[in-house]
């Protein structure tokens, strides 16, 4: 890819911006390169997932939180998850609708992004849009997940401060931590707190915590808001600026990162070589002749994989396969 698209992002250039995103969305081959580009424009933006359940008011509280940053005259990228449409692949945009306020604003870029089958709450496309948020100078990215529940893990790998949304009818909350939300939360929120509930539930959040302290660096604090009134917004601002000033004064941003970028890596090449191994398939009869086998049962995976990885003509073919790769 020519460096003009790149370096007019880098310029401030919001079309340029928009364009790329789409890019990486498509899985274009000039991805890694795009990446490669922007990799020394990268650290400044501050990423903050907001997670939970459905329901639990995430959108209209990404929405608060904007106005906030906006009235400390900073500026912000939305990245929010919205589910497939079921008829047009695309996603449902249910979030810029809720956003509707800070369209016009030039200090805010919103981009909701399908699941198009992720498992997770976030596409598998993502951690390449917020570097490009990132790289485009905004102060903070804010990242909303789709709010599929139980299954919401990944977005620790994209962000540094984690947000875990709850409202008072969410039931058992024993069987919340149990999903794990409680063990990535770093600020806890009782949306909806106007609802019959909302004090004992951070009541008993807060016992909880209590019993299993994550660390000692950073007591997790509960926060009840209601976003659409907007009451205990700037309290959450706060809370989040506090535990930002943690991380840096303890050096656990910089140790985060770092493991981000190495997990990044380390996915990446795996993804490489399944992709290899794939292709590799379909041109060596003998590495076919191990998957037949082995769906017709007549050898056991770890057997045929350990023949596999002993044929000296298959690990050449596909040695030659992955060098051939490195000059694509």
């Amino acid at each position: 890819m020519q460096a003009g698209p790149v370096s007019d992002m880098l310029q401030g250039r919001q079309l340029s911006l928009a364009r790329l995103i789409t890019l990486v969305e498509q899985d274009h081959p000039e991805v890694p390169e795009v990446m490669r580009l922007i990799q020394p424009h990268l650290g400044k933006a501050y990423r903050v997932g907001i997670t939970g359940p459905p329901g639990a008011g995430k959108s209209s509280l990404v929405d608060r939180i904007t106005t906030v940053l906006r009235s400390e005259r900073l500026t912000v990228a939305i990245v929010a998850a919205d589910p497939t449409s079921p008829f047009s692949g695309g996603a449902v945009l249910g979030d810029r609708i809720r956003m509707q306020q800070h369209c016009l604003d030039e200090g805010v870029f919103i981009r909701s992004m399908a699941t198009r089958g992720s498992l997770g709450g976030l596409p598998r496309t993502a951690r390449n849009v917020i570097k490009l948020l990132d790289a485009f100078g905004k102060d903070y990215v804010l990242v909303e997940t789709v709010g599929v529940g139980q299954n919401e893990m990944d977005v620790m790998e994209h962000v540094d401060t984690v947000v875990v949304v709850l409202v008072p009818e969410a039931g058992d909350t024993i069987q919340t931590m149990k999903a794990g939300l409680l063990e990535i939360a770093d600020i806890l929120v009782v949306n909806k707190a106007d609802r019959p509930g909302a004090d004992g539930m951070v009541a008993e959040l807060e016992a909880m915590l209590q019993m299993y302290p994550r660390q000692s660096w950073w007591k997790v604090p509960v926060i009840s808001t209601q976003a659409l009134n907007n009451v205990g917004v700037d309290l959450l601002y706060e809370k989040v600026v506090a535990h930002r000033r943690a991380m840096e004064e303890t050096g656990r941003l910089t140790e985060k990162r770092r493991e981000q970028r190495k997990k990044e890596f380390l996915e990446t090449v795996e993804q490489n070589i399944t992709r290899k191994l794939l292709g590799l398939i379909g041109s060596n009869g003998e590495l076919s002749s191990y998957l037949s086998r082995v769906a017709d049962g007549e050898i056991d995976p770890y057997s045929a994989a350990k023949e596999v990885l002993g044929s000296q003509t298959i690990i050449a073919q596909w040695s030659h396969e992955l060098s051939d790769g490195t000059n694509e």
